[in-house]
């Protein structure tokens, strides 16, 4: 019954059949009537499905990001990029990708591109270009930089807790492939979107430098400093505290709060209420909440468990388990959240591994590996890229589930394919 939910609505997404957060809402009610008739879970249960943390950290990231913008600074990023890098316009989009993926190591993804997808789309439509494929790179590069540490993905978090493995275990086992599959993905990006990649450089490098310079003034003219320092000085406070969340044992939504409120203190003489709640992408938010009932009934039904322990009657060798558990994962997490996912897997390695007395930690690798950089496969794969692809839509930069599927599963097979290498190499 749970593969037929999730067939029916990535039909609907795939197919376009009416709007994605529609097509989200439908399913989502269908699940609740399953659930009055079959009554595999509490109601309540089902709406505590909703990751109220997740909506929040959103919502107030939104809201940052939103006022952010109003002062000028995404703009101002944006040209001196373009004036630096004018001619090597490879080495610019080679430091936005990397820088990407190294920041969304150590700060939860949807935080990394709601503050980087701004700069890029000013940075493209200022050279003239569609700024989509870009945006699907810095949404590739983020999923594939999360992998790297215990703290950039929270299937890593749940991975780390739950198996009890430390900070510096993650660093030393999965950074090196993540590094890896980062600069294939760098290298491979211009040949996925050749046509694009061919305009782009053609016209970053006759860009006039006399009118880039005028811009540049104009911007810093109409720049509100003191608004400007204030704004950055918050963001720095958030991005510190997103860094001390795993001492102190907050949820991610907290520091995006602060920040949200304090912003809002000292705009609310040039900006109306009304004004920064429009800066919130409510159907993006609605999406999630449906998306979140969705996996929510699936996973009561069963369909998870039921994959996790029959994954065992696959294969009892570790190379066997290592390729079964590493694409079962990539696949899975290609379509349906990952965290539930791998909460169900990681008692059944501790039984696997007890039972076959082998080493456990080369299959957490896996399971870490193919969630995560699953994420890349489809548009719903991670929160990172419905964020993305709600900002572009916003923006006038349309991304359809069947774009996003072409580039996503390709980069998904590639770096997955990479680690797959790397794990039955090293382990």
């Amino acid at each position: 019954m749970g593969v037929l939910v999730l067939v029916f609505l990535y039909g609907l997404l795939t197919f376009e059949v009416m709007h994605r957060t529609a097509a989200a809402i439908l399913v989502a009610g269908i699940v609740l009537i399953l659930n009055l008739v079959f009554h595999f879970m509490e109601y309540t249960d089902m709406l505590n499905g909703i990751d109220i943390d997740t909506i929040l950290l959103l919502m107030n990231m939104m809201i940052i990001v939103g006022i952010l913008g109003k002062t000028g600074l995404f703009e101002y990023m944006a040209l001196r990029l373009v004036m630096s890098f004018k001619n090597k316009p490879y080495r610019l989009l080679f430091i936005l990708l990397i820088l990407t993926g190294i920041v969304s190591a150590f700060i939860d993804n949807v935080t990394t591109v709601l503050l980087i997808a701004p700069v890029i789309i000013d940075v493209f439509e200022e050279v003239g270009v569609t700024p989509v494929p870009a945006l699907l790179g810095i949404v590739f590069a983020s999923n594939i930089g999360g992998t790297a540490t215990l703290v950039g993905d929270p299937p890593n978090i749940l991975i780390g807790s739950m198996a009890n493995i430390g900070f510096m275990q993650f660093i030393y086992n999965l950074t090196p492939i993540v590094f890896i599959n980062l600069v294939v993905f760098t290298i491979i990006l211009p040949y996925l979107f050749r046509k694009w990649y061919r305009e782009y450089c053609e016209k970053l490098k006759h860009l006039d430098d006399e009118v880039l310079y005028k811009k540049l003034r104009l911007i810093q003219e109409g720049l509100d400093e003191k608004l400007l320092r204030r704004a950055i000085a918050i963001l720095a406070i958030v991005i510190m505290l997103f860094f001390l969340e795993d001492v102190f044992k907050y949820p991610p939504a907290v520091p995006a709060m602060i920040g949200a409120g304090l912003l809002m203190v000292f705009v609310r003489k040039k900006l109306l209420i009304e004004d920064i709640m429009n800066f919130i992408d409510w159907t993006t938010l609605v999406f999630f909440m449906a998306m979140f009932i969705i996996i929510q009934g699936v996973q009561g039904m069963g369909l998870l468990n039921w994959i996790a322990m029959n994954i065992m009657g696959l294969t009892t060798t570790k190379t066997g388990l290592i390729l079964v558990i590493t694409w079962v994962s990539a696949l899975l997490s290609a379509f349906i959240d990952n965290i539930p996912f791998v909460m169900s897997m990681i008692p059944v390695i501790k039984s696997i591994t007890a039972t076959l007395g082998i080493n456990p930690l080369p299959l957490y690798w896996s399971l870490s590996l193919g969630g995560c950089l699953g994420g890349n496969g489809t548009m719903v794969g991670a929160s990172a890229n419905i964020v993305v692809v709600s900002l572009a839509s916003k923006l006038g930069h349309d991304i359809s589930f069947r774009e996003f599927l072409k580039y996503g599963m390709t980069i998904m097979v590639l770096t997955v394919a990479v680690s797959t290498i790397y794990l039955l190499a090293r382990y």
